[in-house]
């Protein structure tokens, strides 16, 4: 299997990590979604990462269709197996996921836009959806004891990219979620990589 990434992408990082915590074997190869190469683009029509390829199998695209696929493949490694905990989990993912989301959406405003059409409106109101939904986390953070499921991914690729992105601009006042990564990398030590 072959996983096309862009190694700055949240997406692409929950992914990846997922990989590798199951154990599976997936070549990762970088992309730049900007110049549409043909590979990404004969794949995933949208143009977006990350997008599992595999042999003589139609191509799986958009992370959390990629997570369910290795959840699958690793006869249900990655998501609890209660349907609770299960929705608690995916519930979890989605909302992180939407803070990704958000951050993207004020990143692509500020390079893809001239500064005099940079709508400041627009990224105050994702804004606030991020800071509710990291105030949220910093009260709601998943059990990080035993089992790591897509969640705990999802989590971890959102605050490697706040730290990338926003790092100095998030932190401050919720030092739980701050805190976070050092459980989730005894479970993983190769979060920081």
């Amino acid at each position: 299997m072959k996983l096309l990434v862009s190694p700055t992408s949240p997406y692409s990082a929950k992914c990846r990590m997922a990989a590798i915590h199951l154990g599976l074997k997936v070549e990762e190869v970088n992309v730049d979604t900007s110049a549409e190469p043909a590979e990404l683009i004969e794949h995933n029509p949208l143009g977006k990462i990350p997008v599992l390829l595999r042999k003589d199998e139609p191509p799986v695209y958009d992370s959390v269709a990629i997570m369910h696929f290795f959840d699958r493949l690793s006869e249900g490694a990655l998501y609890p197996k209660k349907e609770e905990k299960r929705t608690e989990a995916e519930v979890l993912e989605a909302l992180i996921d939407g803070i990704t989301d958000c951050l993207l959406a004020i990143i692509y405003e500020r390079r893809f836009r001239s500064e005099d059409k940079i709508e400041q409106s627009w990224i105050d109101r994702q804004w606030n959806k991020v800071t509710r939904g990291l105030d949220y986390l910093e009260n709601n953070l998943p059990k990080t004891e035993k089992k790591l499921h897509g969640g705990h991914f999802a989590l971890a690729a959102l605050i490697n990219y706040l730290e990338l992105r926003f790092a100095g601009q998030w932190a401050e006042g919720r030092p739980n979620l701050a805190a976070w990564p050092e459980k989730f990398t005894k479970l993983f030590p190769g979060y920081r990589e």
